[in-house]
């Protein structure tokens, strides 16, 4: 199968052609249909997450069943499926507690301890996968609780983009915090986890939806997706510039970017008593600075949102209907589809700030 490989970090993927195992027990093999190209990948590329070359990056793909493994109960070859970094084990603290999104399973490598490689490359050579999934090829061996089944009249170009991208940001505000109707809400950034956290804000009924970003031209599509204001980070004054439009600060603030100057203007764009949601993955070499009194005199909040806080067997169908029913906008959200051969062009796009989401369809 043809796949995207990442050989070093800051470098451009190579296309391969590499071998995929068949499923062992617990283990579903997957034709990948769409996957969507998220900025967690971009993170690898560039060294902020560390994770070893090589490997396949995507973690954002929907695709129809081929293959499964002993065992496996949930799904069957043909079914239409999303994938799901959120691998749960279904038996510990977390998984039994109700966040099985806090499952470290993810971690565990293949079901029941099987050691052989899922993938090799030509020279029979191990290649690692991202996340348990690698969706940057076009197919996937991974974990029977790494998947769901969704309905067949699901375009699974769109679906893919629930994967990660909306469910991170819906989720965010659905699950994460109790966003009360008439409540004010900031959204940071206008990608694609931003775009869905606006729309989670709609969903709740949020009074007031402040859309904040460097690139104007998003703005008219965050109006569309249910942005009552927008605000050009890149005119300067952006904390000013909320506090005028919420008298003082806004009740919840979401940062979907992943930037240590956004983060901390996110604290000081949050009023007294209000809450601060990092949604975007910091690098983990960056600290960021934040006011002790921010906490203690005025008792905000700062709370992160591990993918949308979610139970993604639970919740990606449900996402699922609501986009089928209207109440989900996923069309307006993909900026480009491309083909694997283009990832590279896309992930440069990605640093421009010049697209929403794109996603990769496959033949």
């Amino acid at each position: 199968m043809k796949a995207a490989v990442m050989r070093a970090t800051n470098a451009p993927l190579e296309i391969e052609e590499l071998q995929i195992d068949d499923p062992g027990p617990g283990e579903v093999l997957m034709k990948t249909s769409a996957s969507g190209i998220c900025h967690s990948d971009l993170h690898v590329i560039e060294g902020g997450i560390p994770f070893p070359p090589p490997c396949v990056l995507g973690h954002e793909p929907a695709g129809i069943v081929e293959a499964v493994g002993p065992d496996v109960t949930t799904v069957a070859p043909g079914d239409h499926v999303i994938a799901c970094l959120s691998r749960y084990c279904g038996s510990c603290d977390f998984c039994v507690g109700g966040r099985p999104y806090l499952c470290l399973a993810g971690y565990m490598g293949r079901p029941g301890g099987n050691l052989k490689p899922a993938l090799t490359d030509a020279q029979g050579e191990p290649v690692a996968q991202f996340t348990s999934l690698s969706s940057f090829a076009e197919k996937m061996l991974t974990t029977e609780k790494s998947i769901v089944k969704i309905r067949d009249d699901m375009p699974l170009d769109r679906a893919s983009l629930i994967g990660c991208g909306v469910t991170t940001g819906i989720g965010a505000a659905l699950h994460t915090v109790d966003i009360r109707a008439g409540d004010s809400v900031v959204i940071i950034g206008c990608g694609g986890v931003g775009l869905s956290a606006i729309q989670g804000a709609r969903i709740t009924g949020a009074g007031q939806i402040i859309a904040v970003d460097a690139q104007p031209w998003k703005f008219d599509l965050a109006r569309s997706l249910g942005a009552t204001d927008c605000i050009d980070a890149s005119a300067g004054n952006t904390v000013e510039a909320v506090h005028d439009l919420t008298g003082g600060g806004a009740q919840y603030v979401f940062e979907c970017i992943g930037l240590v100057p956004t983060v901390e203007q996110a604290v000081q764009m949050t009023g007294r008593g209000g809450t601060t949601v990092l949604v975007g993955v910091v690098p983990m070499t960056e600290q960021v600075s934040i006011n002790a009194a921010d906490l203690t005199l005025q008792e905000k909040k700062v709370t992160g949102s591990l993918m949308g806080s979610n139970r993604f067997q639970y919740d990606m169908p449900r996402y699922v209907d609501f986009y089928l029913d209207g109440r989900l906008r996923l069309d307006e959200m993909i900026s480009a589809r491309i083909s694997l051969d283009e990832i590279n062009g896309a992930f440069d796009a990605m640093r421009k700030g010049d697209a929403a989401r794109q996603v990769i369809v496959f033949d």
